[in-house]
């Protein structure tokens, strides 16, 4: 299954221990992970400016991104309105990578679950969707 992380769940799972850190290693060891490149540029900020974390430690978290699928940003967004317009590029390079679901945190996302043309689930919700597809 092609899983595509938002920067939210990324930053989780390399800052915290829990449950964002365990579904990446899910995804990572029975899945393929997708990211973009808008969300690899919100996720350097957010290392480097909230979490205070080294130069080093982003390239790490940055080189072990770029080893899996990471979508261009694509040249347009979805028709959907969405309160934020980072998210719309969020969702739009989900959907550009043919991703079989996205996995946010970010309520502006969460609540167009039914209008998107992928689910869009809370990190607890794509846990248990993929745990449920890995025991078939």
């Amino acid at each position: 299954m092609k899983v595509f992380l938002d920067t939210n769940v990324l930053i989780s799972a390399f800052a915290t221990r829990g449950l964002c850190a365990d579904l990446l290693r899910v995804i990572l060891a029975e899945h393929e992970l997708l990211t973009g490149e808008v969300n690899l540029l919100e996720l350097r900020r957010v290392l480097r400016d909230r979490f205070k974390a080294a130069p080093a430690q982003i390239a790490q978290v940055e080189t072990l991104l770029r080893d899996q699928t990471v979508v261009p940003r694509p040249e347009l967004v979805l028709s959907l309105k969405v309160r934020d317009v980072d998210d719309a590029w969020v969702l739009a390079s989900a959907v550009f990578g043919s991703a079989d679901m996205l996995v946010s945190g970010d309520q502006d996302l969460l609540v167009l679950a039914s209008a998107a043309p992928l689910p869009i689930l809370t990190p607890r919700a794509a846990w248990e969707r993929l745990r449920e597809d890995g025991a078939a």
